[in-house]
């Protein structure tokens, strides 16, 4: 009975000082927490459209990532996170934005995706700095595709806050490039929405169009209500009858496929310089009156000519063939690339915190600002200064597929845009009169 008792006390006493053992290494070989991202976007209302393009190119990307294994948080292959993109609609409201930022970080997310909107971003800024300060251990990254108002990355910049997309002067600037050699224009019309990024751009306008066109006159200048007109047919028709020979807006949505669509109802045959003439139903609005005279200008194109660059484009094809669906970003995808580089590189040099944990969100932001990405033949750095990514512009024509240069039409409307100038990172980069507060 003695042997007995001592025989199972032992085998107690062992299976006892394994237990913490098989906890190890079951953790060891437990998958890594996910990495959550919050998109927050106007996903219904009028430019639902546009929040929804978004989506689809996060998703993309995403997929990428995590069909390569996710993001490494260390040499071992079974530590590896994946990245999980959650969606909030914010109903391209600010009050909106602020209320699902709040649910998004008390669900995890560690980055905060948003864009379609500057004042949206200027709202979601403040409160990720306030949050931030209040709440060291639940930090979060804001990171902007295309909420584009330079004040974001000058007076508004945050040590929180990545822009991705060339901001508004930036993009006015590639505009003049080709706007400087059209001896056409005699006279320009500038129209915009009413709120900061739309009153960004015509603010630019005029100034660069004194400093580049001075021969130019500006022969209409005014704001209309964003994302509430429904129909454009009084502004087309001070447009025709204002003589001007171009347009240059910043609209994005509906705003700008039924401005443009309102203007071939009046017969206007001047040209438009768009931010984003390039998709989102206005080529198909416009039809054969949009040839060789809507110019967009973006951080990329399908018809850049480049293998790489085709490659690319095919892939996302692939993955989404509806023709409603033909809205890729490059900067999209570098955005997310970003975000994996930037947490593996800061998981390298983190101090010791666990298995499988995410390094401390200052420290991914610390990485973040070096970040250096290439994807598709197309390369991008972030400037620390203030956080404004730096990558080539391109500016496209609209023209007839298949004609030169015209390999991809656009949403299947049978146009898309011939590349007529390329900026390069160095000529499209602008001052800073930013002053970023450190942590």
């Amino acid at each position: 009975m003695f042997i007995v008792s001592r025989w199972i006390l032992k085998t107690w006493r062992v299976a006892l000082s394994v237990l913490p053992l098989m906890g190890v290494a079951a953790m060891a070989q437990s998958p890594a927490m996910p990495i959550k991202l919050a998109m927050i976007e106007g996903l219904s209302g009028p430019n639902g459209n546009a929040g929804e393009a978004v989506y689809r190119n996060l998703v993309w990307a995403v997929e990428r990532v995590n069909a390569r294994g996710g993001v490494k948080l260390s040499s071992d292959a079974v530590s590896n996170s994946k990245l999980v993109l959650e969606r909030y609609d914010s109903k391209g409201q600010s009050e909106e934005a602020l209320s699902v930022l709040r649910s998004a970080i008390d669900n995890g997310a560690r980055f905060i995706l948003q864009g379609n909107s500057s004042a949206n971003a200027a709202a979601l800024i403040d409160a990720v700095n306030k949050h931030n300060a209040r709440e060291p251990d639940k930090r979060v990254l804001f990171l902007n595709y295309s909420a584009v108002d330079p004040v974001l990355t000058n007076e508004k910049c945050s040590f929180w806050h990545f822009r991705f997309d060339a901001h508004a002067d930036m993009r006015m600037s590639a505009l003049m490039d080709v706007m400087r050699d059209d001896k056409s224009i005699k006279g320009v019309y500038l129209i915009g929405q009413d709120y900061s990024f739309g009153q960004a751009v015509l603010r630019e306008a005029r100034r660069q169009l004194a400093v580049h066109r001075p021969d130019v006159s500006i022969v209409g200048d005014e704001l209309h209500p964003m994302a509430r007109v429904k129909d454009f047919l009084p502004y087309a028709t001070k447009i025709k009858a204002s003589g001007a020979q171009a347009v240059i807006t910043g609209n994005w949505g509906n705003d700008l496929s039924l401005l443009i669509k309102a203007a071939r109802d009046v017969g206007f045959e001047g040209k438009f310089y768009t931010f984003y003439g390039n998709a989102l139903g206005a080529p198909a609005a416009i039809g054969e009156a949009g040839v060789g005279k809507v110019v967009a200008v973006a951080d990329w194109l399908p018809n850049v000519q480049t293998a790489a660059s085709e490659a690319f484009y095919r892939s996302f094809r692939a993955r989404y063939p509806l023709p409603s669906e033909d809205y890729v970003h490059m900067r999209m995808q570098l955005l997310i690339e970003a975000v994996a580089l930037a947490v593996e590189s800061a998981a390298k040099v983190a101090p010791p915190g666990g298995i499988h944990v995410v390094p401390d969100i200052a420290l991914i932001a610390a990485h973040m600002e070096r970040a250096n990405v290439t994807l598709g033949g197309q390369s991008g750095f972030m400037r620390a200064t203030d956080h404004q990514f730096q990558q080539p512009l391109v500016v496209g024509v609209m023209d007839r597929q298949n004609t030169p240069g015209v390999k991809f039409d656009v949403e299947g409307s049978g146009y898309g845009f011939r590349v007529v100038k390329t900026i390069t990172p160095q000529a499209a980069e602008l001052p800073t009169s930013c002053k970023m507060q450190r942590p």
